[in-house]
């Protein structure tokens, strides 16, 4: 186990190198100016200039790479071009809130999702099931942003239930804190539990014909149990291996539901980043979320080990 985790934890080094190198390129190599964006509209060439230079964008790209890449290894991440602050403050500062927003989307996704397929693969072509599989087919199908306007036109601004946007901190009080973050985990929570609901199902049905299901059931052992001892316990790897997976869908769907309900996380600070053509904070803020992806699908595999003894590494 220990030589496998540690084999893994040096696989993420050249993950995360081909990361920082392709985001780095591909900033570069996109059109657009940070320089003459700072300047703004009545600059000079000659300011332009200027300003190029103070920020090192003057330099060759190999050269504006090998500084950055030589200081993230020291932990420093650069300083934004357009917020004058160490990126890693930055970061620090917006944490909290998308720490927040995908840890209480996960936990309702999961808590929803895994009854629901559990439910639908037991009832497997009654009306639970063909509801469950009609709701994935829309959850996959509506774009986060547009089930978004519609949670804050019917919830916040038609019934009042919760605030059309913005966000309070844990240490001004958990109920404050929930009250801010239950309509956009509702929303962000939408296509992760059409993913999961629909996997736990396949999962929970195949596993429900095996030749060990129907041994517990002729033992006279309760339902309930068949189902959740027996053939959700057995069909747990495929079902966490898809939550892992659904973190690159929460990543992408963190940065628009920030937008729209205006919290002050990671994902608003890229959207305002990109905007602003700014590259060392963008380049933080993928890198991390890179990194917290890689970490995540470890902790994936290594969750085998638990659900399936049969599993060794």
């Amino acid at each position: 186990m220990l030589s496998f985790l540690a084999r893994r934890l040096l696989s993420t080094l050249p993950v995360l190198m081909i990361v920082a190198v392709l985001v780095f390129l591909m900033l570069r190599l996109t059109p657009g100016d940070p320089a003459a964006m700072l300047a703004g509209d009545a600059a000079s060439t000659d300011q332009i200039a200027q300003i190029r230079t103070s920020l090192g964008l003057d330099r060759s790209i190999p050269q504006q790479f090998g500084i950055w890449f030589v200081n993230v290894l020291t932990g420093d991440l650069g300083e934004s071009f357009y917020y004058k602050t160490k990126v890693t403050t930055l970061i620090g500062q917006r944490l909290e809130p998308t720490l927040s927003l995908a840890l209480v989307t996960i936990t309702l996704a999961v808590l929803v999702a895994v009854p629901l397929g559990v439910l639908a693969a037991w009832r497997f072509g009654g009306w639970l099931d063909r509801a469950l599989m009609g709701f994935s087919v829309m959850g996959f199908s509506v774009p986060v942003f547009v089930l978004a306007y519609v949670l804050i036109w019917l919830v916040s601004l038609k019934l009042g239930w919760f605030p059309v946007q913005g966000y309070k901190r844990l240490a001004d009080g958990a109920g404050s804190w929930m009250y801010h973050l239950t309509l956009p985990a509702v929303t962000l929570s939408v296509i992760y539990i059409a993913l999961i609901a629909r996997v736990t199902r396949a999962s929970v049905l195949e596993t429900l014909g095996e030749d060990y299901i129907r041994t517990a059931r002729a033992k006279g052992l309760p339902e309930s149990v068949v189902l959740l001892r027996h053939a959700l316990a057995n069909a747990a790897v495929p079902i966490v291996t898809v939550i892992g997976i659904g973190v690159a869908l929460l990543i992408g769907g963190v940065v628009v539901t920030e937008s729209v309900y205006a919290i002050p996380g990671l994902g608003r600070l890229t959207v305002d980043a990109v905007l602003a053509r700014d590259f060392p904070t963008i380049q933080g803020v993928i890198l991390l979320f890179s990194f917290v992806y890689v970490m995540v699908n470890l902790l994936v595999d290594l969750s085998y080990v638990f659900f399936d003894p049969r599993i060794r590494y």
